[in-house]
């Protein structure tokens, strides 16, 4: 246990008990429950899992395939402490603390199959050139009353009506429910997570919180991870419930994650910047980077059956592989501002994602893009979805295929997390395939 981290517990007199958790490849919390006493441990690296933890469906089940499982004996991999430490969980009854992890092999070499060490392995890349990537992140959530089999709109606390409006930037979408928001707050700065302005979206009860730019990526990444179980946490807490699922509503808009990016030199002055508005030569290296990898990586930012709803045209969420200057339609897009804050919008990825993931593919695309010099086409104006660019998959199988079969998504995460994530997503998109849903039976029952 290292100084800090017995200061945090000394300062915290409080706490009865400690979660320890790393990231599944869906980004689900995977981990245990021990009394404050048995927390020494666990900062020391004593704890234990099996490495097939990061490796089970979204309803937490083993993958059939995987050779985590059964083909191994279903070996234990070592936890050990992120450069996190520990963080207050405030939308739980009882004083708790989460203390982040990730997975290490018996003989401590990193675990390639855990979502937080592919998104290190390719910053290595970055740190052995001298750089540094800059990252922020804009998460959208809808709050949600969940008390009937499909989300509705939340209760209006002031009201006890549902809300109604679809309220975009309207301060009063806000302050409804300010005691939530600022409860919000107030936990993100207890967890040390960035939390930036805040508005009220375009769909009934949704929201979107921006994340300061951190010169860590893994720290980026990190903040969005826990962001979403704190966002998520004290929604139950207010007796309500919150969803990044992309498209919760098939009326309203989805949900995205939106990544914001530059990077910069060992003399801390930002490569995209040439002192134009178009941005550097490295900029446009990177954007094709991403706009190459895009159909590839599809899975990365669209990893669920849900998230190809939210892929719709005249959405605001990218359909087509393209980019342009200040466009909002494309899905890559570099922001106005001056020079020196030039830098990425990455615009495809939905809410549902997993972060360490989608910064992986994003980071891992534009370096790519840089190191083979490659060039992108012209940067696109109008209205993107008036045009005949390449569209990106809009299928859930055609993501998994094209990410199996990808020599770009090996170059960023090795085979072993492609394997693992494929037959993850293979496993659940057939349990997907074989359940009957009311809405077949209504259809079909007496019509054919």
């Amino acid at each position: 246990m290292t100084e800090q981290q017995q200061a945090w517990l000394d300062a915290h007199p409080e706490i009865k008990t400690v979660r320890i958790a790393v990231s599944d490849l869906n980004g689900q919390p995977r981990g245990k429950r021990l009394p404050v006493a048995s927390a020494r441990k666990a900062l020391e690296g004593g704890a234990r899992m099996p490495l097939s933890t990061h490796n089970v469906d979204i309803w937490g089940d083993d993958i059939e395939d995987s050779p985590l499982v059964f083909e191994s004996g279903d070996a234990d991999g070592m936890l050990r402490p992120t450069e996190r430490g520990l963080v207050p969980m405030p939308w739980l009854g009882a004083p708790s603390a989460l203390l982040p992890m990730w997975m290490y092999q018996e003989d401590g070499t990193h675990f390639p199959g855990d979502p937080r060490h592919a998104l290190a392995a390719v910053l290595e890349r970055y740190r052995a050139r001298g750089w540094t990537p800059v990252v922020a992140t804009e998460l959208e959530f809808y709050l949600v009353d969940d008390g009937s089999e499909r989300p509705e709109p939340p209760i209006n606390p002031y009201s006890g009506r549902q809300v109604q409006a679809r309220e975009v930037l309207a301060l009063n979408g806000l302050d409804v429910f300010d005691a939530y928001f600022t409860e919000l707050y107030e936990a993100c700065a207890a967890m040390g997570i960035p939390a930036d302005s805040a508005i009220s979206e375009s769909g009934q009860g949704q929201f979107e919180i921006n994340l300061m730019h951190e010169a860590d990526a893994l720290k980026a990444a990190d903040d969005a991870w826990l962001f979403k179980q704190t966002v998520k946490g004290l929604a139950r807490k207010h007796e309500m419930a919150a969803t990044f699922m992309a498209k919760p509503y098939g009326e309203h808009a989805g949900n995205g994650l939106h990544i914001h990016f530059s990077v910069l030199d060992a003399e801390g002055c930002n490569i995209f910047d040439d002192g134009t508005e178009k941005g550097s030569d490295t900029l446009r290296h990177a954007v094709a980077g991403c706009l190459s990898a895009m159909r590839d990586s599809a899975l990365l930012f669209a990893p669920h059956k849900n998230s190809y709803r939210r892929a719709t045209p005249n959405s605001h969420a990218p359909t087509q592989i393209c980019w342009g200057y200040e466009n909002r339609t494309a899905a890559i897009r570099i922001p106005g501002g001056a020079p020196a804050a030039r830098r990425v919008e990455h615009r495809v990825a939905g809410g549902d994602t997993n972060p360490y993931m989608v910064l992986a593919g994003v980071l891992g695309a534009a370096l790519i893009g840089i190191e083979d010099a490659a060039e992108p086409p012209a940067p696109m104006t109008g209205n993107a979805y008036d045009q005949p660019f390449e569209q990106l998959p809009f299928s859930w199988r055609e993501a998994i295929a094209l990410f199996e079969e990808s020599p770009l998504m090996e170059r960023v995460f090795g085979p072993t997390m492609v394997a693992n994530l494929v037959v993850c997503k293979r496993q659940e998109l057939k349990r997907f395939e074989e359940r009957w849903t009311d809405f077949e039976f209504a259809t079909y029952l007496e019509t054919v």
